[in-house]
Order: structure tokens, then C-alpha cells, then sequence
């Protein structure tokens, strides 16, 4: 694989900087932390850019906090200024480069993929392929975001990173809390790239058709139980000798069409693909009491990817 240097010079260009800059406030125009930075936005522009020019950048104290839905989690919030410009000041030039290293089963946060299209491949794969399928491997990682070790991190970025003044600057973005902290934008790359050559081995190495991750959430199917179960316990090596990751213990391997498999939201099976029971839950609970068109339509946009004639028709009652 071709390493790439001369990069860190066009990540703290000026020009770059301020596209960094109306990119990271889209949505967010109205925030303390934009209107704060642009009390003094040119100057403050121009203050890192020489932080990084002169590699002084320091990762600013995080706020962190914790969410309980879907589940509990700590989530670490950086400032808008200086951290947030910079970590899309470095996606503006890394994210084409990143990208050539994904496979094509890789859904979490890469642009024109995501759930549904993670959905609709399943599907497809499931419809046309039921004798390929009968037999489902699903697993994710035992504190996956916490448990990402900095160096092997590091190493994996260098395998295309030539240029040590960037490495430097994602070294400091990575030592700047324990594990990859959830919220930091360079955060859903890390983890995605943490996993880019064990999807490499999978795919290739192992030549496995049927597979497909949602960050650290994956699904492999087979025509046999026996074969991925033997998957199963290469998979558990590889993660632990290469990666330094356990894979949780409620693991299954079992049969589509006795169970479904449930993963990105939905249930799927070789016939039809319904709601997650507890997305449907909530669906019914904003119907019934939360009248937001934006919080109903994006329910209803979860409904339309799926066999759901039955549900809208009842919520509809």
C-alpha cells in the first residue's frame, strides 16, 4: 500500500482552515460555542494556524457526560474553537484517503453509506442468496470505543501516512483521552480505521461473501453453523493478537429463519424485514404523544425501508 506525505502543510493552510471553519457550523450557527468563536473569527483562524504551522496545538479539556439511550455511555464534547475546525480541517484532506482503505461492508459514518444502505444489502444477499444464508454470526466488541489501543492505532494510520508532522498531530488528538473518546469527530474515523484491515482479512484472507459491519456491530452468514463456528474462534484470535479487543460473550450463531437477525434497526429475514421492536415502540409513543413533523417524518423514514403496511396502518387507527 502506497504511504502519502506532504499532507499536514494543506491541512493548516489558511485556505483550508476557513473551509474547515463554514463546514464545522453547518447546523450549528446559533451554538454558544460559533458565536463565541466569532467574536474574533479571523484572528482566532489565524492563531491556529500558527499552533499548527509551529506544532503547539494542544487538545483542549473535554466536557464529558453521560447519555442512557440506546444504552449508557460517556460522551466527550470538545469546544467548537480551535478543535472541532481542526478535526474537519484534517477530514477535509484525510477523509479521500481514508476511504480508500474501507471496504465496500463498511457502513458506520461514511458518507452515501450508512444504515439503510447497510439495510438494503443485507436484504438483498438474504432474498437471493437463502441457501448461502441460512446461518447467521453475529458479535460486536467488549467496550470497543474505551478499549482501542493508542499504539496499534498509531500504527495502523502510519501504514498510509507518510508525513510525521501529521502523525504528530493525530498522536495528539489520540493521547488526549483513554481509548477513542465517543463525540470527537476524528473518533468515528479511528474506530473505523481500528477495524479496516481485519474487514481486509475477512473479505479476502478468509474470503467471506456474506459480511457486514456497523462499527464494531458485525453479522456474517453462511450455509453452515459448523463453519461459523469455527469463523467465530479465528475471529476471537485475530481480534486479540492483532488488535487487543475481546469480543463480547453474547455472541450468537444461529438459524435466519428460526430468530431473524436483528441489526442496524431492523429484523431481517429471507422474506421480509420488520421494525426493531423497540424502534417501533418509540415510533408509536411520538405518534401518540410527540406531534414534531422532523421527529414523525424521521420515524416514518425508518418505516419506509422496511415491511411496515401493517404498522403505519395501525398507528394510523
Amino acid at each position: 500500500m502506497k504511504r502519502i506525505g506532504n499532507l499536514y502543510q494543506k491541512i493548516y493552510s489558511l485556505e483550508n482552515l476557513r473551509l474547515a471553519d463554514e463546514i464545522a457550523r453547518k447546523g450549528k450557527r446559533n451554538s454558544y460555542g460559533v458565536k463565541f468563536h466569532d467574536k474574533n473569527r479571523e484572528e482566532n483562524i489565524l492563531k491556529l494556524h500558527k499552533q499548527l504551522k509551529e506544532k503547539t496545538f494542544k487538545t483542549s479539556k473535554y466536557e464529558i457526560f453521560k447519555i442512557y439511550e440506546p444504552k449508557e455511555r460517556e460522551i466527550y464534547r470538545l469546544p467548537y474553537y480551535p478543535d472541532r475546525i481542526m478535526h474537519h480541517a484534517v477530514m477535509n484532506v484525510m477523509e479521500p484517503i481514508w476511504m480508500e482503505i474501507f471496504t465496500t461492508d463498511t457502513y458506520s459514518c461514511i458518507k452515501g453509506r450508512g444504515i439503510h444502505s447497510c439495510g438494503e444489502k443485507l436484504k438483498t444477499a438474504l432474498r437471493e442468496n437463502v441457501g448461502e444464508t441460512k446461518y447467521c454470526l453475529k458479535l460486536d466488541i467488549k467496550k470497543f470505543y474505551p478499549t482501542i489501543d493508542h499504539d496499534i492505532l498509531k500504527s495502523i494510520l502510519g501504514r498510509k501516512i507518510k508525513d510525521q508532522n501529521l502523525m504528530w498531530l493525530l498522536g495528539e488528538v489520540i493521547d488526549s483521552a483513554a481509548g477513542v473518546p465517543i463525540g470527537n469527530y476524528l473518533s468515528q474515523y479511528f474506530a473505523n480505521l481500528y477495524l479496516a484491515y481485519f474487514d481486509h482479512w475477512i473479505k479476502e484472507e478468509k474470503a467471506r461473501k456474506y459480511y457486514y459491519r456497523y462499527a464494531d456491530d458485525i453479522v456474517i452468514l453462511s450455509h453452515s453453523k459448523e463453519d461459523l463456528h469455527g469463523l467465530f474462534q479465528k475471529i476471537k484470535a485475530y481480534m486479540k493478537d492483532n488488535l487487543k479487543l475481546v469480543i463480547k460473550g453474547n455472541y450468537q450463531v444461529f438459524p435466519v429463519s428460526a430468530r431473524s437477525i436483528d441489526f442496524v434497526g431492523y429484523r431481517f429475514y429471507h422474506t421480509h424485514t420488520l421494525l426493531r421492536k423497540k424502534i417501533k415502540k418509540s415510533f408509536a409513543k411520538a405518534v401518540a404523544h410527540d406531534h414534531s413533523k422532523k421527529r414523525l417524518a424521521s420515524y416514518a423514514g425508518w418505516a419506509k425501508h422496511c415491511n411496515s403496511k401493517h404498522l403505519i396502518q395501525k398507528l394510523a387507527a
